[in-house]
This record gives C-alpha cells, sequence and structure tokens, in this order.
C-alpha cells in the first residue's frame, strides 16, 4: 500500500540528497511533485503483471531435523520432478538457496530474508526439470554468500564430512557437502570469489565456474553482476559436463549474457590429453599463507598430467598476483551498492526482477547488529569507500580487467590450459568460541587468492580433486580461454581416469 506522503518524509529525503527547503515555495513545490508522482505508482500497482506458469507440481518442503541433516547442509528439503525423460532424467539435484525455486522459501543464508519465497523459477530450475532432473531441495549458503568459510549461515555451520571439525568451505557450503556424502548426484552453485571452487576443493569433488553469462543467472540474488557465476558441483567429471551442458546457453532475461558460446561438453570426455599444452602458472603457488604440501600436490598433479601425454611447462603471468586487487574492489563497492543500497534491484538492468525482494531487504538495518563480520565489513566498508571515493576505485577496477583479461589471454597463446592450487591450504578447523574473528576474516580473504582472479577476468576455472592431506582433500585448479570448458572438461576427466585422486 502506497500511503500519503507527509511533509516530514519529504523534508528527510530532501535533506539525505543535500537540498535544504528554506521557503513555503520549495516545500509546496516539491510536496506536489511527490505527490503527483506517488499517484503514478498507484496506478502501476495496479497494474496486472503476467505471472510464469509454474510447470512442475511441488510443496514448500520441509526444513529437515538434525538426524536427517548431520552436517548442517540442507535448508529444504522437497520434491519436484521434471519430465520423464532427458539428459538428467534420473538424477537428483540440489540448489544453493540463493536460487529461486517459485514456492519454495529461500533465505540466502541470513534471517533478513526469513519467509522470503521467490514466485518465479530461476532459468537454471527450468532447464534442469525440463531436461528430466529431480530436484529435491536448497541446500544452505553462506549469509548473504559473503565467506569464503562455513560459519556463517543463520542456520549455524556446515561441516565438512571428511572431517566435522574442519570447514566445508563457502559459500557454496550445502551443495558440496550433500555431494560429497553421495545424498544428491549434482548440484548447481553459485561462484562470486570462489564459491563454487573453495568448497569443491576442501571437499573432494568437481567444481566448475564457467566463463561469466555461459549460464543465466536470471532467477538468483544477485550482489555484483560482472563478477557472479554459476556452475555445476558433482562427484564426477562426466556428470559435471553433463549438467552444464543442460543449463548453459542463452537467455533473453539475463543482462550479463552476451551471445555465450555453447558446446556439447560430454563429447570431451575420453579424449584424453595426449598433445595438450598446460602451463603451470608460477604466480599461484608459494603464497605466503600457501600450505607447502597443497603445493607440492598440485605440482605432483601436473607432473601426472606429462605422464599422461600433455606438454607440461612452468609459465609465469606477472598480473595475476595483482588480480585480487582489482577483484575487492569490485566486489565490496558493488555489492554494497547493489545488495544492500539498491536493494538487490539490479536499477538500469532489463530481465526478470525478483518480485518481493525488495521489500525483503527493508528488514536488513534493523538486523544489521544481527550479521556476521563478513557481512558487516562489507556494510560499514563499503558505505564509506562510496562516500569518500564516489566510485572512482570500482570504474578504475572495472577499466582494469580488462588488462587482466589480456594478461592470461598472452598466456593462452602458447597454452592451452593453466594450472595451480585451487586453495593454498586445506580445509580450515570451524571457528568455535571467542577470539576468532579477526582469523575467519583474514583466511576467507586468503582462502581466494587464486579463485577470484578468474572472476575479475570471466574465464573458466575449474577444480580437480588431486590428494589429500592429513585426511582432508587438496583441490587443483585448471583454467581455460573463454567458451572452452570442453577442454578444461577433457583435461579433468583423463586425470579422474588415471588414477585414484585419495591415494596420490
Amino acid at each position: 500500500m502506497i500511503e500519503e506522503p507527509t511533509l516530514d518524509a519529504l523534508a528527510a529525503a530532501a535533506e539525505a540528497v543535500g537540498i535544504a527547503l528554506t521557503s513555503e515555495d520549495d516545500t509546496a513545490l516539491l510536496f506536489q511533485a511527490l505527490k503527483r508522482t506517488l499517484g503514478t505508482y498507484r496506478a502501476l500497482d495496479q497494474i496486472e503483471l503476467e505471472i510464469a506458469p509454474v510447470l512442475y507440481p511441488r510443496s514448500a518442503g520441509y526444513e529437515p531435523s538434525l538426524s536427517d541433516n548431520p552436517f548442517g547442509a540442507w535448508h529444504r528439503k522437497t520434491f519436484i520432478a521434471g519430465e520423464r525423460s532427458g539428459k538428467l532424467f534420473g538424477k537428483m539435484i540440489a540448489l544453493k538457496d540463493n536460487i529461486g525455486m517459485a514456492g519454495v522459501p529461500m533465505m540466502n543464508g541470513t534471517t533478513v530474508l526469513e519467509g522470503f519465497v521467490p514466485r518465479d523459477d530461476a532459468t537454471v530450475v527450468t532447464r534442469i526439470l525440463d531436461a528430466g532432473g529431480l530436484i529435491v531441495g536448497n541446500v544452505h549458503c553462506e549469509c548473504f554468500c559473503v565467506s569464503s568459510g562455513s560459519n556463517t549461515s543463520a542456520r549455524g555451520p556446515v561441516r565438512n564430512p571428511w572431517n566435522t571439525a574442519h570447514s566445508s568451505g563457502g559459500s557454496s557450503s550445502g551443495c558440496t557437502v550433500v555431494v560429497s556424502t553421495g545424498e544428491v548426484d549434482m548440484a548447481i552453485g553459485g561462484d562470486q570469489a570462489g564459491s563454487i571452487r573453495i568448497p569443491a576443493a576442501h571437499c573432494g569433488i568437481y567444481g566448475m565456474k564457467p566463463t561469466h553469462g555461459l549460464v543465466p543467472y536470471t532467477g538468483v540474488l544477485s550482489m555484483e553482476p560482472t563478477l557472479e557465476h554459476l556452475g555445476p558441483m558433482t562427484a564426477t567429471v562426466a556428470d559435471n559436463a553433463l549438467l552444464l551442458e543442460v543449463v548453459a546457453g542463452q537467455d533473453d532475461l539475463d543482462p550479463r549474457q552476451y551471445g555465450p558460446k555453447t558446446d556439447a561438453y560430454s563429447k570431451a570426455i575420453g579424449q584424453g590429453v595426449a598433445g595438450l599444452r598446460i602451463g603451470i602458472v608460477q604466480e599461484g603457488f608459494g603464497h605466503p599463507q600457501s600450505m607447502p604440501e597443497v603445493d607440492q600436490k598440485v605440482r605432483d598433479g601436473a607432473a601426472l598430467f606429462e605422464r599422461l601425454g600433455a606438454q607440461v611447462r612452468e609459465i609465469s603471468i606477472p598480473m595475476h598476483l595483482q588480480a585480487p586487487i582489482i577483484w575487492r574492489a569490485l566486489s565490496l563497492e558493488g555489492t554494497y551498492a547493489l545488495a544492500f543500497e539498491d536493494c538487490g534491484s539490479g536499477f538500469g538492468q532489463r530481465g526478470l526482477h525478483i518480485a518481493g525482494l525488495g521489500g525483503a531487504l527493508v528488514n536488513l538495518r534493523a538486523k544489521a547488529q544481527e550479521l556476521p563480520d563478513t557481512v558487516k565489513v562489507i556494510l560499514t566498508v563499503g558505505r564509506y569507500i562510496r562516500d569518500h571515493f564516489h566510485g572512482e576505485f570500482y570504474g578504475k577496477a572495472q577499466n582494469l580487467t580488462r588488462q587482466l583479461k589480456r594478461a592470461y589471454d598472452r598466456a593462452f597463446e602458447s597454452v592451452d590450459l593453466l594450472l595451480m592450487p585451487t586453495v593454498p591450504f586445506t580445509a580450515p578447523v570451524l571457528p568455535e568460541g571467542e577470539g576468532h574473528r579477526e582469523r575467519v576474516l583474514r583466511e576467507s580473504a586468503e582462502v581466494m587468492v587464486n579463485t577470484c582472479c578468474f572472476n575479475a577476468s570471466h574465464h573458466p576455472a575449474m577444480t580437480v580433486p588431486c590428494g589429500l592431506i592429513n585426511g582432508l582433500p587438496v583441490g587443483m585448479m585448471l583454467i581455460g580461454s573463454e567458451w572452452q570448458e570442453a577442454m578444461i572438461y577433457r583435461a579433468a576427466h583423463a586425470f579422474e581416469q588415471a588414477c585414484d585422486w585419495r591415494s596420490l
């Protein structure tokens, strides 16, 4: 309901934009303009909006009990059966809880959105169901997806099935757990800085961040559109390629897309790596926070590729070390502006806008004190940077992304794939009790030092499990040039078939 305006509300709005109502004429002029405008909005409110039909029956599902959810991964379990045939028929699939399913409550990891129920299916949901997939629920993610750990969800930590005292990684924490434990065959995660690849590396599964725009983001809660990706998380390379085959492609409702180039990814399976040129990126190793054992496991993985017939050599990309700086400016200011200042509306963008989201985010200010430190940093520091630098550095960072992309593209003139550790260390211990706040923030930044680079440059990147250290998985990341996901699958599958990664 649009209420009648008051003079006090008008004065507050004027003051917020630096306008002083110093005369009765000023006040009367703006007050009449406000009343006329609200009349337009009342008329807009009465126009009936066509709602896409919900084609596949479903219920709102239920929140499982602890005994049915021992690792804290599930938000809601439901049962949405798709077509009775298709590429995904017989496959059980979970979705990260920032992906809209009509009629199924969504939290995005925060009590701010508790009770919010999407009206539309995200495009990836429709494509999965059209291909015969069975969606069995949505799984927890980190609060507003702003963490690389797995301890910030409003429902509590998501525990690593390899060692429940350790993080499962984030922000697609629930996705990696339900795939790793075999509760589902596949999951769709979201990746803004490594949020598919980090948890997949920590839990020993395959996680693909495709080329930016390959998989439509329509119907998914947004943070910073130029960094956002959806992608498959699976226990096998073949399943990963199959799921990407289904969800990739043009969607006219997603302004992030610009002529995505799809492929028959499953055909890359079994082609081997003979003659493939792989570049070991020197700057991806030896970070201050790197575990030497992790670096060595990944180098051992590179040596296996060489034994399989690939041409493997060391290369240098100096700008790789600057990429996290560029990413941080984009993420901090972009996320603050879109998710918190603009109520998730994505002003200036066409496509599907999520009905009711802005109204749900009104609760943000009232609940801000309840938010985890990761989100408080975005709110506070993001506002400070915006007030003091007025978007200047965000603009510079966007301009630098083209320079960063060129730096990687020059490397692809002499190699087919890049290789480096996905994460420089194995899954850290979950924070317990007091005294861990600074460590959590530090680790959340340190863990993404290799992954966030390719959110900024938009190249596809996939984590491949390549060994265990003290019972915890290690991930090796393969990066391709734009639209070359099939090349990555070709190498990943050859590696998968050549060894039991757990024994490396």
